[in-house]
């Protein structure tokens, strides 16, 4: 073998190193049956298809990709928000994923992954929406309706960053799903709801113009999945996600859904 050779295959031996020492530290799960459950009503993240009714998005990827490296099998379920937090310290799943902010109230009853996705939130209202233009300015419009969730970040911004800390305050209308709140907004039952960033931009382009996002952040979270206290899963998981960011994926992922996605196309 040449120097030249002998440089190179040096070269390539010192760039495979790490990716194999990583992928040599993963824990082996051997094929157990790990149930995930989600809410399938938070595009990009999960949803379902409209072209295919299949379950699809992010989340689904990156849990898919968990699952072959750490070598188990995946059974995913479904159930509403309110209820996935206390099912999933119920032991009624091993996982629970649908763009859950970690919280320190959370962590009470379940513990969370590391971080996979940090996200900002923002405004969701009509395309035509001139009333309006960013947080404050809504606060002052005394007619505007706000569409949220109870229970979620979105419901809690709304109380506290936009509106005046109430939680009963009568401007805020709930909704079961997420997907319900935006069609309130589309059929203008609500002015304004409040989304993920990243979300938000799924909705937007898939509105040909009836929806756009306004104003600037109103604050950050993390997202990480959800398991029962005392999980043996999570240290696993926390492995297989610190190697995701390291090896792109986690980016390559972000660009598939967040660029080059387009809802219902």
């Amino acid at each position: 073998m040449t120097k030249s050779k002998l440089l190179l295959a040096g070269l390539l031996a010192l760039m495979l190193a790490p990716v194999a020492a990583f992928a040599q530290a993963l824990p082996d799960l051997g094929g157990k049956k790990v149930v995930v459950v989600t809410e399938n009503a938070y595009p990009p993240l999960q949803f379902i298809d409209p072209k295919t009714g299949k379950q699809i998005g992010w989340e689904y990827d990156a849990m898919n990709e968990i699952a072959k490296r750490l070598n188990f099998k995946v059974e995913y379920q479904n159930t509403s928000w309110d209820a996935m937090i206390q099912a999933v310290s119920d032991n009624q799943y091993n996982i629970g994923m649908t763009g859950i902010t970690i919280k320190d109230d959370r962590k009470e009853k379940v513990d969370f992954s590391d971080p996979y996705m940090r996200s900002e939130q923002f405004m969701l209202v009509r395309g035509d929406e001139s009333r309006f233009t960013d947080a404050k300015t809504f606060g002052a419009f005394k007619d505007g309706l706000i569409g949220a969730q109870p229970g979620t970040t979105p419901f809690y911004t709304a109380v506290y960053s936009v509106l005046d800390g109430n939680e009963q305050n009568p401007r805020i209308k709930l909704f079961e799903t997420f997907g319900a709140t935006v069609q309130a907004l589309k059929s203008g039952d609500v002015d304004v709801v409040l989304t993920d960033g990243t979300a938000g931009k799924g909705y937007v382009d898939a509105s040909e113009g009836k929806l756009k996002l306004i104003g600037g952040p109103l604050g950050t979270e993390d997202f990480g999945f959800i398991f029962p206290k005392g999980s043996d899963l999570v240290k696993p998981v926390n492995a297989a996600i610190a190697a995701l960011k390291a090896d792109g994926t986690l980016d390559t992922l972000n660009k598939k859904w967040f660029l080059d996605y387009k809802m219902g196309q």
